[in-house]
């Protein structure tokens, strides 16, 4: 049962390798596994590389399957169309076009497999990027937002300023009227004269100004830090909104460029496991001599070529000759003068009727 399964695989005409010997069946048979075994290769690798775009197990099996699918029949198609020539030249220059082909399936085969058997030094690459994407991430949104932060926080420092100088002031004035006071500095006499006083109402109006300061700063100042962890709270925001597109960067075409960035033998060796199994079909056709089942479908393939010949003969001695007794009939015919009197009759009467018609015509105008 798997054995004849096996030739159905190979794409070989049952009703001929059913009637060579053994040995050719199980050569056709090899064939056909191989065939099978590349399309089941082929189902899982692209289920895997499905997986990784839809997430969703039973669509990429699905979809998986039919492209194992498609890549049996091609194998099969390629396998069953190559003719054993007499010369090898021939033959070669024939599955040459089926060996590009094939090469074409075993890379795009082989990817997916080599994207799962080097997963783990996929993900410590990805990791690499998506953290350097995930810096150059906040260091654009922080860009972003640069202008407004530093506007905001150039507000407060010149209100806290503001404040400072203003202290600064009235510290200043204080230190004066003291000093008066005792005598230090100023007229250098001790007391609270008049000098003292007018230096007192200096400090105190400036004193009052810089309660009023205080008040009008500190709530202006309070406004602009509550701004501040607005604008905070918005950038860690957009960055925590942004991070999921970041996380979520482990696609097929990411996995491929991060494959791309590791070392090329090993990639290499697999890619050429999966052409070797993949042209392994073709190259055993070629390489075998001329099997019973080969020659079988040579006689067969000549049988129905010289039949279709016999039959193209003979259809056109059949036209010729038809041809040639139409028109010996025709000739015939020609020279009959009973013929001839009858058509030159109907001739005149129709001539007749036509004068008749116009000259009735001509009547009934005048």
């Amino acid at each position: 049962m798997l054995k004849q399964f096996f030739i159905t695989c190979s794409g070989a005409d049952k009703t001929i390798i059913y009637s060579c010997s053994n040995g050719e069946q199980n050569k056709y048979a090899g064939i056909g596994a191989t065939v099978f075994f590349t399309a089941l290769l082929a189902w899982i690798a692209s289920s895997y590389a499905l997986y990784t775009v839809f997430d969703n197990v039973y669509t990429a099996a699905f979809f998986g399957f039919v492209w194992g699918l498609l890549i049996f029949n091609l194998d099969r198609f390629i396998v069953s169309t190559i003719r054993k020539r007499d010369r090898f030249g021939q033959e070669l220059l024939q599955a040459t076009p089926r060996i590009v082909l094939a090469v074409i399936i075993a890379i795009v085969i082989s990817k997916p497999l080599e994207i799962k058997i080097f997963e783990k030094e996929i993900n410590a690459v990805l990791l690499k990027e998506k953290n350097n994407m995930a810096i150059a991430n906040k260091k654009q949104v922080a860009d972003f937002y640069k202008g407004d932060i530093d506007k905001n926080k150039a507000q407060t420092d010149s209100l806290k300023s503001q404040i400072s100088k203003k202290e600064k002031e009235v510290n200043d004035l204080y230190a004066t009227y003291i000093t008066e006071a005792e005598g230090t500095k100023g007229t250098l006499k001790m007391g609270k004269g008049p000098v003292y006083a007018e230096k007192r109402i200096k400090h105190d109006a400036a004193l009052k100004e810089l309660e009023e300061l205080r008040k009008t700063n500190n709530a202006k100042i309070a406004e602009n830090e509550k701004q501040a962890k607005t604008l905070q709270t918005d950038l860690d925001k957009k960055v925590s909104d942004t991070q999921p597109v970041i996380d979520g960067f482990d696609g097929l075409m990411a996995r491929i460029n991060a494959l791309n960035k590791l070392p090329f033998l090993p990639s290499l060796f697999i890619m050429l496991l999966f052409l070797a199994i993949e042209t392994s079909p073709i190259i055993a056709k070629l390489l075998s001599p001329k099997g019973e089942y080969d020659f079988k479908i040579e006689d067969s393939e000549a049988a129905v070529k010289v039949n279709l010949a016999q039959n193209n003969h003979q259809r056109e001695l059949m036209r010729t000759t038809d041809a040639g007794i139409y028109d010996d009939v025709y000739a015939e015919i020609r020279q009959d003068k009973e013929l001839y009197n009858y058509k030159k009759k109907k001739a005149i009467e129709l001539l007749e009727l036509q004068a008749d018609h116009f000259s009735e015509k001509q009547k009934n105008v005048m």
